[in-house]
């Protein structure tokens, strides 16, 4: 494991360069990205290149033993390229090419910037192809899905749909385009999404766009990939991701590269309303469930935030080592911190690094060289894995389906997600966010919340879960559509009825509104004693098929209706929950599947308080993370099958972290 940062010497006087590099040296720094945004100093006019500038600061981080992970720049083409090929600029909504001047701003799509970015890459790669201290590239930078509508993309989403429908008629019948004269008579017809009326647009026509634009990123991370792996054979190759507003498909994006990187940026305010979750353990387990294995971090909090917004409350003492050791528990095998140094020029002057505007190594600086010196006593952790038997299916289909009809106010797509990874987290049970398309048959417990599109390969992966005796958990908003964003004309949760045995009979989006859940003892035989929760944003009004009443509403012109169910499905069981329980609620309804699946579970963990294990040839480590503002002292049990197995006593300061090496752990 190691720890690092990101550089921009390009951005400094060259004097400065050896004093960073000791610098980072003393603090215990061993990795550093650097030139994803370099492109005009590398190629300052076509065709002329300068790497003199990169080999220089290179062999001064070689010197002392430093690993160089470099970025290729094609983020931020320089000003000469669109001055000359104006047609690689993105197209926007309104069809008018956008204004540049920051970055990102450049069509993926575009033959001409695939060109140059092929040869910009071709010389980096080249170039530093038998330098062992560069070990790898990040492709790009925090790449969205491309939602570009300019006439190469226009093209290319009608050359996609010809592929996907063969003829007009077949798309005009799955899209369902007789509504409002909406029947395509040519392909010629078809253009991006242009216009300010996204919402009024043919749903399934925007979830097709979306698969296109998600696509178009996938082809042109791929494309830098066989480049640099033809180039550089033994080259490590990722690219850095984030939970952005376009995001694509991480699944597909991620396939072919060697591991996954991500952009953590934790909260440095924590909400005062306990009903905000707001770690990033699920972000964490996101990450690691893409690929299924241990991941990357490729910027890292490290200072008060801001620049395009105003300046957020500078992390508290504990966070910036609390976080980094909280990736690093969740299956982090590199923490780089964004950034080295706070800039003094450009958009990003007060988004701040480790080292300030002042240039003095104070308190933040101080926080990183600890950590720094925590990590190296870590090394036994190498080559370490996490081992969960939960799992939390995530979906882009979903994600794309929730932002083209959001289906009620303060209701998105990771509404669900993170509520029951809150719940299983909370009971000190590792969770493993996995793609919907994924094997399931090594997981005991698997939640599918909200699949609101199908398709005939999820029903059958779920159905042949529960075959091997799984407990399946779905949820409100399950079976709405099918794949091509189109409602099913059925009852709720339609392709999903056998399994639940029930039906919704009605259903109301109440919102941020709360009502009153009433839990059923003869039913919810966890030992949590409360009976009465609340409930938000949805409520399904179920009619039981076959299945066990949970529990049933307490309020409303539905009450005594049930809410909760639980059904005996081939060797398994289903449960449905029909509605968004509050915190507390949802962590006593988990309580219940884990103890009627006869898990192990802990007792005793405050809300905030994490526990992670790792695990290498037999020997495991537990991480206990205190993500709160305050001191916690506390007692915390082992439990399975209602029988104590461990003990513990445990005083954590405010995000500190402890681990325990040879625990007792999770079985």
């Amino acid at each position: 494991m190691k720890i690092g940062v990101d550089y921009y010497p390009e951005q400094w006087d060259k004097s400065l360069w050896r004093q960073d590099a000791d610098r980072m040296k003393d603090a215990g720094v061993s990795i550093v990205r650097m030139g994803e945004f370099a492109w005009s100093r590398l190629e300052p006019h076509e065709g002329a290149y300068d790497f003199d500038w990169l080999d220089e600061i290179i062999s001064i981080f070689q010197e002392r033993e430093i690993e160089v992970f470099l970025g290729t720049p094609t983020n931020t083409p320089p000003l000469w390229l669109f001055e000359k090929y104006p047609e690689i600029i993105q197209v926007d909504k309104s069809g008018r090419r956008i204004p540049i001047g920051i970055r990102g701003h450049r069509c993926l799509n575009s033959p001409v910037f695939r060109e140059k970015c092929k040869q910009i890459i071709t010389q980096m790669v080249s170039r530093y192809t038998e330098n062992s201290w560069v070990t790898g590239y990040q492709i790009d930078n925090e790449l969205e899905a491309n939602y570009c509508c300019c006439p190469v993309c226009e093209e290319g989403f009608r050359t996609f749909l010809k592929q996907k429908y063969g003829t007009v008629e077949r798309m005009n019948a799955a899209y369902g385009n007789m509504v409002w004269s909406g029947e395509y008579s040519s392909f010629s017809q078809i253009k991006p999404p242009f216009g300010e009326h996204q919402t009024w647009l043919n749903p399934s026509y925007m979830l097709d766009f979306n698969r296109f634009a998600s696509k178009s990123t996938v082809d042109y991370v791929d494309f830098q990939r066989k480049l640099i792996r033809r180039l550089d054979g033994k080259a490590l190759i990722t690219t850095n991701n984030w939970l952005c507003e376009n995001m694509p498909d991480f699944y597909d994006v991620f396939e072919k590269l060697d591991f996954v990187s991500y952009d953590n940026y934790p909260a440095a305010v924590l909400p005062v309303d306990t009903e905000e979750l707001y770690s990033h353990a699920f972000h964490l387990d996101l990450m690691r469930g893409i690929k299924r294995k241990n991941f990357w971090i490729m910027e890292q909090l490290s200072g008060s935030l801001g620049s395009w917004m105003p300046m957020q409350p500078t992390p508290e003492p504990g966070m910036l080592k609390g976080y980094s050791l909280q990736a690093i528990a969740h299956g982090a095998d590199r923490v780089l911190h964004f950034r080295w140094r706070t800039a003094i020029t450009g958009a990003e002057m007060f988004w701040h690094g480790l080292v300030g505007h002042d240039n003095v190594a104070g308190r933040r600086y101080q926080e990183f060289c600890d950590l720094c010196k925590t990590v190296g006593e870590l090394k036994e952790l190498e080559g370490s894995v996490i081992r969960n038997c939960v799992a939390i299916l995530y979906s882009s289909e979903q994600e794309y389906g929730f932002k083209i009809q959001p289906q009620v106010e303060g209701m998105h797509y990771f509404t669900q997600l993170k509520a029951y990874h809150d719940a299983f987290t909370s009971l000190g049970i590792g969770v493993d966010v996995i793609d919907w398309r994924s094997d399931l048959s090594k997981y005991d417990i698997v939640v599918a919340p909200t699949i609101y599109i199908t398709c005939d390969d999820i029903i059958k992966k779920l159905e042949d879960f529960t075959e091997g005796g799984g407990s399946l958990v779905l949820t409100n908003r399950s079976g709405v559509k099918d794949e091509h964003n189109r409602c099913i004309m059925a009852e709720l949760p339609t392709v999903f009825a056998d399994m639940t045995g029930a039906v919704v009979k009605e259903y109301n989006p109440i919102g941020k509104r709360q009502e009153k859940l009433q839990v059923l003892c003869e039913g919810w035989t966890c030992t949590d004693t409360n009976r009465e929760y609340f409930c938000k944003l949805w409520c399904d009004i179920l009619e039981p098929r076959g299945a066990k009443v949970l529990a049933r509403y307490g309020e409303n012109f539905y009450q005594g209706e049930a809410a909760i169910t639980v059904n005996s499905y081939r060797k398994g069981k289903v449960y449905y929950n029909g509605t968004v329980l509050e915190r507390k609620g949802m962590i006593s309804f988990v309580k219940l599947i884990v103890e009627v699946h006869g898990m192990t579970y802990v007792e005793g963990l405050p809300l905030g308080v994490e526990r992670s294990i790792r695990e290498k040839c037999g020997r495991k480590w537990c991480f206990l993370f205190n993500n709160t503002e305050k001191k916690q002292e506390f007692e915390w049990k082992i439990i399975k099958e209602g029988n104590l197995i461990e003990k513990n006593i445990s005083v954590l300061a405010p995000f500190e972290m402890l681990v325990f090496a040879d625990t007792l752990t999770l079985a």
